[in-house]
C-alpha cells in the first residue's frame, strides 16, 4: 500500500511538472495594440489591429458654395508579428478607403538593440517629420498642405537601415538610411506591362536628442500626451535624390516622360532635403519644418518623342514639385486631455514667374481642436483652415473626425 500511495505521488508530481513544463500560450485585448497572442512562453509574438476614422468635412472656396463630404476618411487594418529569438519582425498594413489599400509590408531583422534593417514596403524616414508620423498619430485631422504637396503617402519600396547610439551623457543620435526603388509604392507596376521608370533612390536621416530620449513612444507623434517632466527636444535633417523621377513627388513613375534628343526616355534627377525641430514640455509641444526641392540633369531634355521642342529652363516646375516650405505649428495639452493647437505654414515655388508651377506661393493657418478620451487610442478632433494663394481664389476647410484604434 506504502508502494502504491508513493508511485501515486511519483506520477502525479511528474505530471504537474510537465504541465508547468509546456509552453504557454495566451491571447489578451487592449484598446490601441489590439488582439495580441503570445506563443510559446512570448517566443512568438502576433498582433492584429487598426484603426477607423469616420468624418465630416467641408470646402468652400472664395466665391463658391461650400462643399460637404461625409465618409470613412481612414479604416486600416493591421497585420504584424515578432520572432524574439530569430529577432525578426513583420509588418502588413492596409488602408481599405483607399483603392490601393496595401500601404506597409515589410520584414524586419534586429541582430542588435540598436541595428535594424528592413525590406519590403514601408513607410520612408527621408520626408518631413510629419510625414514619419502613422495617420492616427496626426496632431491635427490632416497632415500640412505642404506634407500633402511635397509627398504622397510617403510608403516606398526598398531597403531601410536604423541605428541609434546612446551616450554617457544621455545624448542620443539615430542615423538612418535607405535604398529605394525611386517609384513609391507598388514599384513593379499593375501587372508585367507596367514598368517602372528611371533608377533607384537614396536617401538618410540623421536625427539628434540633445537632451535624452522621450518618454516611451512619446517621439511617435507632435502632441505631449505623456507630458515630458523635463524640456525634450529632436533636432533631424533628411536628404534624398531620386535618380530619374517621373512623378511629380518621386513617389510613382509615368505621371510624365521626358526625351532626349535621340528620341529615349531621359528623366530629371530629384532631391529633396528636410530639416525639422521638435520639442515637448509639460503637455507643450512645437515643430517647426523647413522643406527644399530641386531638380538636376536639364541639359536638352525635350517634351515630345521627336524632340521637337526643348524643355524651357523654367518649364521642369510643371512636371516636378520645386521649392521651399516652412512649417511652424504648436500645442498644448491639458491634464483632463483637451488639446489646442495651431499651424501655420508658407509655400515658394522655385521659379515664381512660371505660373503654371506646381508649387504655388501659398500661406495656410490651421487651428485645432482635440479631446484625448483615452491617450491617442480614442479622440475627437476638430480642425478649421484657410489657404491664402498668391495666384487664385482663397479655400476655407473644415472637417470633424472621431478615431478608435482597436
Amino acid at each position: 500500500m506504502k508502494h502504491l500511495i508513493c508511485i501515486s505521488l511519483l506520477f502525479c508530481a511528474t505530471l504537474l511538472n510537465a504541465q508547468e513544463e509546456e509552453p504557454k500560450n495566451s491571447a489578451d485585448f487592449e484598446l490601441g495594440k489590439g488582439i495580441t497572442f503570445n506563443l510559446n512562453n512570448g517566443d512568438y509574438q502576433f498582433f492584429i489591429s487598426g484603426f477607423i476614422q469616420p468624418s465630416v468635412s467641408f470646402e468652400k472656396a472664395k466665391g463658391s458654395d461650400s462643399d460637404y463630404q461625409f465618409n470613412a476618411k481612414r479604416a486600416f487594418f493591421m497585420l504584424g508579428g515578432t520572432a524574439v529569438k530569430e529577432k525578426i519582425s513583420f509588418l502588413v498594413q492596409t488602408d481599405f478607403s483607399s483603392r490601393d489599400p496595401l500601404l506597409d509590408a515589410w520584414i524586419a531583422y534586429h541582430p542588435f538593440s540598436w541595428f535594424t534593417i528592413s525590406a519590403g514596403q514601408k513607410q520612408n524616414f527621408v520626408n518631413n517629420r510629419e510625414m514619419l508620423y502613422r495617420e492616427d498619430r496626426l496632431q491635427f485631422t490632416d497632415r500640412s498642405l505642404s506634407s500633402r504637396t511635397f509627398s504622397r503617402t510617403g510608403r516606398e519600396f526598398g531597403l531601410f537601415v536604423e541605428t541609434n547610439f546612446e551616450f554617457g551623457n544621455g545624448i542620443v543620435l539615430a542615423p538612418k538610411a535607405s535604398l529605394t526603388s525611386g517609384d513609391g509604392r507598388n514599384s513593379f507596376g499593375t501587372d508585367s506591362r507596367d514598368t517602372d521608370f528611371g533608377g533607384i533612390k537614396i536617401g538618410a536621416r540623421l536625427d539628434v536628442y540633445p537632451l535624452g530620449a522621450f518618454k516611451q513612444g512619446n517621439d511617435l507623434y507632435t502632441a505631449d500626451l505623456k507630458r515630458e517632466d523635463k524640456l525634450k527636444v529632436l533636432v533631424g535633417a533628411a536628404v534624398s535624390q531620386n535618380n530619374g523621377a517621373s512623378h511629380s513627388a518621386g513617389e510613382g513613375h509615368g505621371e510624365f516622360l521626358l526625351y532626349d534628343q535621340n528620341g529615349s526616355i531621359a528623366l530629371p534627377d530629384y532631391s529633396q532635403f528636410y530639416t525639422d525641430l521638435l520639442l515637448k514640455y509639460q503637455g507643450f509641444s512645437a515643430l517647426l519644418e523647413y522643406t527644399n526641392a530641386t531638380a538636376t540633369g536639364l541639359d536638352r531634355l525635350f517634351i515630345d518623342e521627336n524632340a521637337a521642342t526643348i524643355l524651357a529652363p523654367t518649364q521642369i516646375s510643371q512636371f516636378l514639385i520645386l521649392g521651399d516650405s516652412f512649417t511652424a505649428q504648436a500645442g498644448y495639452v491639458t491634464t483632463g486631455g483637451l488639446s489646442f493647437d495651431f499651424r501655420y505654414e508658407n509655400s515658394q515655388p522655385e521659379f515664381d514667374t512660371n505660373t503654371d508651377s506646381l508649387l504655388s506661393d501659398f500661406s495656410n493657418y490651421t487651428f485645432g481642436i482635440t479631446k484625448y478620451f483615452d491617450g491617442n487610442n480614442l479622440k475627437l478632433q476638430a480642425a478649421i483652415s484657410t489657404t491664402d494663394f498668391a495666384l487664385g481664389n482663397n479655400i476655407t476647410t473644415g472637417e470633424l473626425l472621431f478615431q478608435i484604434v482597436f
